[in-house]
């Protein structure tokens, strides 16, 4: 590469580094105050939500990556436009084709960037995720063993425990279930343990008093217990079936053992298709959005108003072709034989940005030109 590829290719770095950590610090802001909240309030602590947080880190970032690539190259081929350095390069005889060449190399890098995220990093996060997920859900200590507060560990069900001594036992304990609309029972004890045996986890209560609430007949019944055990496994969320996320699956797998997955996991043929394709067309993607930031912006001459125009029409291009990706996806899941569709976007976003380099190369104002009839007669 020349000194000005190179010079112009480091810009493009610079700045498409700094766009995407501005993007993925403001998506990861707003996730990680929700993630926080949730995991916080369970009872979890601060390294579970640093952890938490790094996992979801490739996936915010496979959705930042094509935008930053964008706007990078939209600012940084404006500064040249404004620096009259597209216009130096131009006067001594590169032609559009020729300064596209550090943009195209941008956009191979980024998709370089998108296909580590899409093909290794991303399903490897999606399933350790899911692990600490299912982890995170078994931990009835962590969610039930709070004093001094009422939780809520299921929709119908609160739970409260005055203190927690040094040896594990519950002292005063509350919980009230309401998950029957036609009764409700209420169970309080003096004392109460925690006992895991496998999956199950039990709440044994020691001298307590149950009372049952009987809606239909507006009855009230209560028992008074020595002990009693209360299966609280309900309420610790878990996955209903051991089947994975269709990200989780590594991409090789998806290849060599698209049948296989579905009998395992269950999912259908298209969604394989989808899913497999659809990694491959987000590396692309990034080189058809460089282009069109680039060549959009050549597109015009020159104006005080500046270039907002040209990149307007560029960011209409790309809401376009992430329309169209949203529309080829449910052929594709219907009859997984029409998974070129899926590449669709990314084909008609290269030629619309060959397009904008050859009319910029050849203004329409140049080709509209009236030529000379025969015998001089204009």
């Amino acid at each position: 590469m020349s000194r000005y590829d190179r010079y112009v290719l480091s810009q493009f770095l610079l700045f498409f580094g700094f766009f995407a950590l501005i993007l993925v610090a403001v998506f990861w802001i707003n996730r990680a105050v929700v993630l926080f909240d949730k995991l916080i309030g369970d009872g979890q602590s601060a390294f579970v939500f640093l952890e938490f947080t790094a996992l979801t880190l490739p996936n915010l970032i496979r959705m930042v990556l094509p935008i930053a690539a964008f706007a990078a190259s939209v600012f940084v081929t404006n500064r040249l436009k404004n620096d009259s350095e597209l216009t130096v390069m131009q006067a001594t005889g590169s032609s559009p084709w020729r300064l596209a060449r550090p943009v195209f190399v941008f956009g191979l890098i980024a998709a370089a960037m998108m296909s580590m995220l899409t093909h290794v990093l991303l399903p490897a996060s999606i399933k350790q995720l899911a692990i600490r997920e299912a982890e995170v859900a078994r931990n009835v200590t962590a969610r039930l063993l709070s004093e001094g507060s009422f939780l809520h560990p299921a929709s119908g069900v609160t739970f409260y425990i005055r203190q927690i001594d040094a040896d594990g036992t519950l002292n005063d304990v509350f919980l009230s279930d309401r998950r029957n609309p036609k009764q409700s029972v209420i169970y309080t004890g003096s004392k109460a343990f925690l006992v895991r045996n496998g999956d199950q986890s039990n709440l044994i209560m020691v001298d307590g008093l149950a009372q049952s609430l009987d809606e239909k007949n507006n009855t009230l019944s209560t028992t008074v217990f020595a002990d009693f055990s209360y299966d609280i496994s309900s309420l610790i969320n878990k996955t209903k079936d051991g089947t994975r996320n269709i990200r989780a699956i590594p991409t090789l797998e998806m290849i060599n053992g698209g049948p296989q997955i579905s009998e395992q996991d269950g999912y259908s043929a298209g969604q394989i298709a989808d899913e497999l394709h659809l990694r491959f067309a987000r590396a692309l993607i990034c080189v058809a959005v460089t282009l069109i930031g680039y060549s959009a912006l050549l597109l015009g001459s020159f104006s005080r108003f500046g270039v907002w125009r040209q990149a307007m029409v560029a960011f209409v291009i790309l809401v376009f072709l992430e329309v169209l990706r949203g529309l080829v996806a449910d052929p594709v899941l219907e009859n997984p034989d029409l998974w070129p569709l899926i590449y669709l976007p990314t084909v008609l976003g290269i030629i619309i940005a060959v397009l904008f380099i050859q009319f910029s190369s050849r203004p329409l104002s140049v080709l509209w030109r009236r030529r000379p009839k025969v015998g001089g007669v204009s």
